[in-house]
Order: structure tokens, then sequence, then C-alpha cells
């Protein structure tokens, strides 16, 4: 087993022995609304699944997370549709998982270079308790360009987790305008590489034609 598949069992292993459950729940509604997800991202991304995201799959089924719930910077609670309307790649991380800290600082590139009215990073914090520790750790490494989401309850994961789209930290989705999955990973990326930038800018090439 490797070093990063090694990690990610680790880290599952642990946010499962905490057996935290809490409002990060998708509802029957935001299922039904799966059958609006759109198939066009998925053919365009295909061929820049490679090199630093290569570790990132497609959906043959994507899950629609409108409902997911967590909080936003103000500690109001919100869920993944409010942050709508664009392309977003979600990615959830703990100050205690060293492989999200690593990629931390290229999140915040990727969303400097490419984010706006069409694509947003949204990366919500999973630590449990109050926003004081990840808030510090942003602030130490000097990431100040990411609009701060925290889910203390560790729901949010939970719930992916029994979606199938989580084992451990850090986790990853790209998804659509309309909250469904178009692809997802578990494992740190580069995300300030020309691969990734090349991924982010095939899925805006779709978001641009009115997908």
């Amino acid at each position: 087993m490797g070093v990063i598949a090694a990690l990610v069992v680790a880290v599952a292993a642990a946010l499962g022995s905490a057996g935290v459950y809490g409002s990060g729940g998708a509802s029957d509604n935001g299922q039904q609304a799966a059958g609006a997800c759109n198939g066009a991202y998925a053919t365009a991304i295909e061929p820049y699944l490679t090199g630093d995201v290569a570790a990132m799959g497609l959906r043959d089924d994507p899950e629609n997370l409108s409902a997911l719930a967590f909080n936003d910077g103000s500690g109001a609670p919100i869920t993944m549709a409010d942050t709508g309307g664009k392309l977003r790649l979600v990615n959830l991380w703990a100050t205690w998982c060293a492989p999200c800290r690593e990629e931390m600082p290229w999140l915040e590139e990727l969303q400097v270079e490419r984010g706006g009215d069409d694509f947003e990073v949204v990366a919500i914090s999973v630590d449990g308790g109050s926003d004081e520790k990840p808030r510090a750790f942003l602030e130490e490494i000097g990431v100040d360009d990411l609009a701060f989401y925290h889910d203390p309850t560790i729901g949010v994961f939970n719930t992916l987790r029994r979606e199938g789209l989580a084992l451990g930290l850090p986790v990853t989705l790209l998804i659509d305008e309309n909250d469904c999955v178009i692809a997802n990973m578990n494992g740190p990326a580069h995300w300030a590489s020309p691969d990734a930038f090349a991924l982010i800018d095939a899925a805006l090439s779709v978001r641009g034609q009115g997908s």
C-alpha cells in the first residue's frame, strides 16, 4: 500500500471511529434532483483526468448535493445549493490532516487564478469544535482568498462516505451549477498545476456554453 493510500485509510478509520453524524445529510429532494445532472461535463473533462489530477474519477450516476449542510464564514447554516449557480471544486479538509495542509495553498492559487462568477473553490473544514483552529491555520499560512466554510459535526464527510464519495481526507469533488457531482477523488492533488488548470478550464468551457 502506498503512502497516500495508507493515509487515506488511516484518516477514514479515525473519522469512522468518531461516529459523528450531524446536519450534513442529503434530502430525498436532493436525491431526486440527480436526474437533472448534465452529462456534457464528463465528456469534456475526461481527457484531462491525467497527471496531477489522474486520481479524479468520473461519476457514472451523478449525485445531487443540493442539501449538503455546513456553515458559512459567519457561522450561519447553509447548504451546497446556497453556493450554487457556478462550477465548484469542493474540498473537505482538517488541520490535523497533513496532506490537506499541504494542498491548501494550491487550492487558494486555483481560486485566485480561476475563481469568479463561474467558478469557486469551496474548501470546507471538518475540524471539530469552534472555527478558531482552522481559521488560525489559514491565517498562519497566508491563505485569505478562499471563503471560509466549516462543518464541526463532520456530517458532510459522513454523508459523502455513505454515498461512496469519501474514504478519508482530503476529499475533493467537482460539482456543476446544479450541485451535481461530476467527478471526485480521495487524497491530495497539486491544484495549482498545469494539469489542474487544464481540467478546470475544460469544465468551464462547458459552463460557458450554457450547460
